[in-house]
């Protein structure tokens, strides 16, 4: 009796589970399909969340064959609009071509794929590289340290290192942009200020003597002709990373009027005389030209002034003062000139390498924020730092983290920040040449978004939940649409084929 029973109870719980799944499957969701994740479908999606239960995490989901009424549909809107997307990456440096050399073969190569390969990795897009040294340098140098422009060479730093990982990164990304920025001058070529001309043999701050404008120019040159001497090309340049900060370790203070005189009347026609297409972005520095009145508006008083149209193609910006709003503004005033983000810094400071917290603010500050107010290009600052923060050098930046940090005990160990992952989440669906288009529909306070067609005839989106509780979200192109459940305090990134 009691076999019978028990069986009797579980026969009666089988039917009621069949009519509850029976009925949940029934009931009305609005046209949503709520579909478990799978390796493949018509949509592939990548999710992190910031207590990294998934951890770039790849899933997809097919379309649904039901009629939408999500009341938390996104629509995308292509026939709106924006700018034309370069791509995104991180900052090669001295010490994170250092750090590269130091693993195995086997394994940079797997992490070097997993960053920048198109098919079996993020596809990370553009790298901004040092012209000399960098703050982040095996030491202090320029490729001209002796007097005279005759005596340009590349050094070991770029010989045994940076030119290396370059040709490793070619090899995977042939696609890659390359981003030049100088942080000083070669000393032989400054002075202390522009009334007194005196020689300024320091690598910090000085100014750049206006009887060597031609001879920096040239030195521009050299140094994107000796690149391409190892079928390295560089895309762009910047006349001066930070050219309104003095205290760096490697520095120069170059405001507009200089920045103008430089790039207008040497830069340009020496890159045209040499039949170069460089790209130059003026400024490269602070939202708030670092509370500089004079220096206020940086990039547009030299457009204001006459500048060549060809090769200078906008300005770029770096976070470390002032608000994004300021792209805006940017774009309002010349909205033909291009704009990118060039630089931004995770370490001790803003908690790192928490990225229960960086997640979430870099996403929304760094990647969709400068994304958004019209930035084609998004660059960060070292792609990697080994555990210790460096190498780094007295008098640079001592405190800051990698987007990745590898264990120099054994650099092997990788520590993935958030830095790494907001690239990846733009770079893994978003290719160069796609075109931001607009989007309708749902909108919450905690949610962000950006929303682009590729060449390829795809759809990109990427998609920020910055609340605490997960929402079930349906995207819809006017030919598709798919729903997936976006967990709390994450982001997601979408593409589809039309």
């Amino acid at each position: 009796m009691k076999i019978q029973f028990d069986l009797k109870l579980i026969l009666l719980a089988a039917v009621l589970c069949g009519f509850v799944a029976c009925s949940d499957k029934n009931k009305d969701n609005g046209g949503v399909d709520e579909i478990p994740d799978t390796e493949t479908g018509d949509v592939t999606i990548y999710v992190t969340t910031n207590n990294r239960t998934q951890d770039f995490k790849k899933h997809a989901v097919d379309f649904s064959e039901k009629s939408n009424m999500s009341p938390t549909t996104i629509k995308l809107e292509p026939n709106t609009r924006y700018q034309t997307m370069d791509g995104f990456g991180a900052a090669v440096t001295g010490s994170t071509c250092y750090n590269l050399m130091q693993m195995t073969a086997e394994n940079r190569t797997k992490f070097l794929k997993e960053t920048f390969s198109p098919t079996e990795g993020m596809g990370q897009s553009y790298i901004r590289i040092s012209i000399g040294c960098s703050d982040f340098s095996l030491s202090e140098y320029t490729c001209c340290d002796n007097p005279g422009i005759e005596n340009f060479g590349l050094t070991s730093e770029e010989n045994d290192y940076v030119i290396p990982i370059i040709k490793e990164i070619l090899s995977i990304n042939p696609d890659i942009k390359i981003l030049g920025s100088p942080w000083t001058s070669p000393r032989w070529m400054k002075v202390n200020n522009l009334t007194d001309l005196q020689p300024f043999n320091s690598w910090t701050s000085g100014q750049l003597n206006p009887a060597h404008y031609a001879d920096y120019a040239t030195y521009f040159v050299k140094w994107i002709q000796a690149f391409n001497a190892q079928g390295i090309n560089i895309y762009s340049v910047t006349p001066q990373n930070e050219p309104l900060n003095r205290g760096n370790s490697a520095s120069l203070f170059m405001g507009w009027e200089e920045q103008l005189e430089f790039v207008k009347n040497n830069l340009v026609p020496a890159l045209k005389a040499a039949s170069l297409n460089t790209k130059i972005y003026l400024f490269d520095h602070n939202y708030n030209y670092d509370n500089m009145a004079d220096q206020n508006d940086y990039p547009v008083k030299i457009y204001d002034a006459g500048i060549d149209d060809e090769l200078v193609a906008g300005a770029a910006y770096h976070n470390y003062g002032g608000d994004k709003s300021e792209l805006l503004d940017i774009h309002g005033k010349y909205p033909e000139k291009e704009l990118i983000f060039t630089e931004t810094s995770i370490g001790t400071w803003n908690d790192g390498r928490n990225l229960e917290v960086r997640l979430i603010d870099d996403m929304r500050e760094v990647a969709l924020g400068t994304v958004n107010n019209w930035c084609k290009g998004v660059i960060v600052w070292n792609l990697m730092l080994d555990s210790e923060r460096g190498p780094n050098r007295e008098g640079g930046c001592q405190t800051c983290y990698g987007a990745v940090d590898i264990d120099r005990s054994n650099y092997s160990t990788i520590t993935r920040n958030s830095h790494y992952y907001i690239i990846g989440h733009l770079s893994s669906v978003v290719k160069p040449g796609a075109v931001r288009i607009g989007t309708s529909g749902f909108a919450d306070g905690g949610f962000y978004m950006s929303a682009f067609e590729n060449t390829d005839g795809t759809y990109a989106v990427v998609l920020l939940n910055s609340n605490t509780a997960s929402k079930l979200i349906t995207l819809d192109d006017g030919a598709h649409h798919f729903s997936y459940e976006v967990p709390a305090k994450s982001v997601i990134s979408y593409r589809w084929k039309k």
